[in-house]
């Protein structure tokens, strides 16, 4: 009998996730029923619809008004309108993306997607060794680990899991389908990594994510808490570090940029250091964001300010 009391209130605690996942489901299937780009359309129409009127839409505008103190008010909700529109594609390409992905090497500029830096894919290829590529969350950034497996070079991408466990579980299995080896983000996944450059592989990370333990750097001039696990991998393997990004341009199409490596900075010792490593990532992506502001995901708490908003 206890269990079966301790089923129903685990079932009652977890309801409100499972109808949000069952709502999130249907609108996928719905979405399935038309082309790709009516479908990415209208889904740009309908978040930019609901989102302003979602209570994240205050934290969204506050991070915008603190990262680009020089823009009018007019200019803050003109991009907050379009981030909104851009999270609602990302939702939409969830479902098309195996359509979208159409590059072929062979016939360059020919379909949706572009590609910057294809000889550093063919180098990474013909000549294997271990490498981190970096991303953040601009643009359709799913699109880079595809990208990768296209050109046979097949990447252990590090991804933080939705809250939502219904959710999570679709995320995974997808992502799992389309970019090869995943390591969800847990306290034994930094060894996982590990263990992939020891073989030498690449990894894949994203660097723009709130840490709250992380190494003390400044995002937009602000002080934000950064992951020190790329630094730490690439001072422990002595790894390339490749910075790239996925760019969505008009017409629902996209371009895909992988850039020269990076060189890490190093302390008097000659060791990569860890904390300035950091704010190097930070201000990689800051320049990314200041490029296409809209594509960044705003409504993300990155500085931890969520709570001074109630």
């Amino acid at each position: 009998m206890r269990r079966i009391i301790t089923k129903l209130v685990l079932a009652t605690r977890n309801f409100p996730q499972w109808l949000v996942a069952q709502f999130l489901f249907l609108l996928l299937k719905f979405l399935k029923l038309f082309p790709a780009d009516a479908a990415i359309d209208f889904s740009d129409r309908l978040v930019r619809f609901i989102g302003p009127k979602l209570q994240r839409h205050q934290l969204m505008l506050t991070n915008l008004r603190n990262a680009f103190p020089e823009k009018s008010e007019a200019e803050i909700q003109d991009i907050a309108l379009k981030a909104w529109g851009h999270m609602g594609r990302q939702m939409a390409e969830y479902v098309f993306l195996d359509e979208l992905f159409d590059f072929d090497p062979a016939r360059i500029g020919e379909g949706r997607v572009e590609v910057s830096g294809i000889p550093i894919f063919v180098d990474l290829l013909e000549n294997p060794r271990p490498f981190i590529v970096f991303t953040g969350h601009t643009g359709n950034f799913e699109m880079l680990p595809v990208a990768g497996s296209a050109f046979g070079l097949y990447v252990t991408v590090l991804f933080r899991p939705p809250n939502n466990p219904y959710i999570a579980d679709m995320v995974f299995n997808f992502r799992r389908a389309r970019m090869g080896r995943l390591v969800p983000s847990h306290a034994g996944s930094s060894f996982q990594l590990a263990r992939q450059l020891e073989a030498g592989q690449g990894v894949g990370v994203l660097v723009d994510q709130k840490f709250k333990k992380g190494q003390a750097t400044t995002f937009f001039g602000r002080d934000v808490r950064t992951n020190p696990l790329l630094a730490k991998l690439s001072r422990q393997f002595e790894c390339e570090v490749y910075p790239a990004r996925c760019i969505r341009l008009p017409g629902n199409r996209y371009r895909l940029e992988i850039e020269p490596k990076v060189e890490l900075p190093r302390d008097a010792a000659g060791r990569i250091d860890v904390n300035a490593t950091a704010q190097l990532l930070n201000d990689k992506v800051e320049a990314w964001v200041r490029e296409y502001p809209e594509q960044w995901l705003w409504y993300h708490d990155r500085w931890n300010i969520k709570k001074t908003l109630k």
